[in-house]
């Protein structure tokens, strides 16, 4: 029994075995050039670079999404982001202007902007992000480095505004002159704090600015509650004063209208006023330990003892 599909190379003619090489032949080089244009093709999907070398030297980039075409084995093809990235800086001491040291931790958002200068100076990505920190950081050193410690870490009255954008402007300066194709749109830092070394002591001198700070408002409220003291006082002594002034022209007023009452009541009589004013008299001459003798038959003593009708 033999197979269908197996051709019996001993039967066949010396045409038939060349027409079966040609054919042979031609599927290879079918099959070749099928896998050449396949391999020739390329995608470049949104948010990335593809940069095509030769021989190690970059030719072209493509950004624009789509099928993309090379020239097999002789181009290369290497993929970047193209998109915003976010960059970790590893923290690291620096010294503030009042000679303190605080740990720095920042990070940055960067993107490629040139394929072709970053992959010619750069080499690699990690290589772009090794240099970007370093610019960060030493600019930051700088910056800082003109600030009191205070400054940094207190928000309220500070002189850091301003400086995420100053950084960032000065980072993009130095990569632009080292031509590194990238670029920084923002840095950040995301936490200051202190040696373990100087953390205790630092911590003890805000403590003693603040009790000094609380009590200079001791000292202030003090002195504005004796002076709101001070002039209700003289405010009060000067209502007093004048309501006394008042009280003593208003008592004299009645007792110039009583004196003229009483002149008037005593002229209808006068034995009446001369009774009076000998009474009013006793008021002034007898106290208690007096003594006063009368006779009998005095008008007085009978008066006193109710005798007179």
């Amino acid at each position: 029994m033999t197979d269908d599909n197996v051709v019996d190379m001993k039967n066949k003619t010396p045409n038939d075995i060349k027409r079966y090489v040609k054919m042979g032949i031609s599927i290879l080089l079918l099959i070749v050039v099928v896998g050449l244009f396949i391999s020739s093709m390329f995608i470049v999907k949104e948010g990335e670079y593809k940069v095509v070398r030769q021989f190690g030297e970059v030719i072209r980039y493509e950004s624009d999404p789509g099928l993309k075409f090379r020239v097999p084995i002789l181009h290369t093809v290497t993929t970047l982001p193209n998109k915003k990235m976010v960059y970790d800086v590893n923290e690291k001491e620096i010294n503030t202007l009042d000679k303190k040291r605080m740990i720095i931790d920042n990070y940055a958002v960067w993107e490629i902007t040139d394929p072709e200068l970053m992959i010619a100076n750069a080499r690699t990505e990690l290589n772009a992000e090794s240099r970007m920190g370093e610019f960060i950081f030493s600019v930051i050193r700088s910056e800082l480095g003109t600030m009191n410690y205070d400054e940094i870490i207190n928000d309220e009255g500070s002189t850091r505004g301003g400086l995420n954008q100053r950084v960032a402007d000065r980072v993009n300066t130095l990569l632009e002159r080292d031509e590194y194709g990238i670029q920084v749109d923002d840095v950040r830092i995301k936490r200051t704090d202190l040696p373990d070394a100087n953390e205790a002591s630092v911590f003890q001198r805000m403590i003693s600015e603040r009790e000094s700070k609380a009590q200079e408002y001791l000292s202030q409220g003090e002195a504005e509650k004796n002076r709101i003291i001070a002039q209700t006082d003289r405010e009060v002594t000067e209502m007093l004063s004048k309501a006394d002034a008042e009280a003593a022209e208003i008592r004299a007023e009645g007792q110039e209208e009583a004196a003229e009452m009483y002149n008037q009541s005593f002229q209808r009589d006068e034995e009446f006023y001369q009774l009076y004013r000998t009474l009013e008299s006793y008021k002034v001459t007898i106290d208690g330990e007096t003594t006063i003798i009368l006779p009998q038959d005095s008008p007085y003593t009978e008066l006193l003892l109710g005798n007179i009708e």
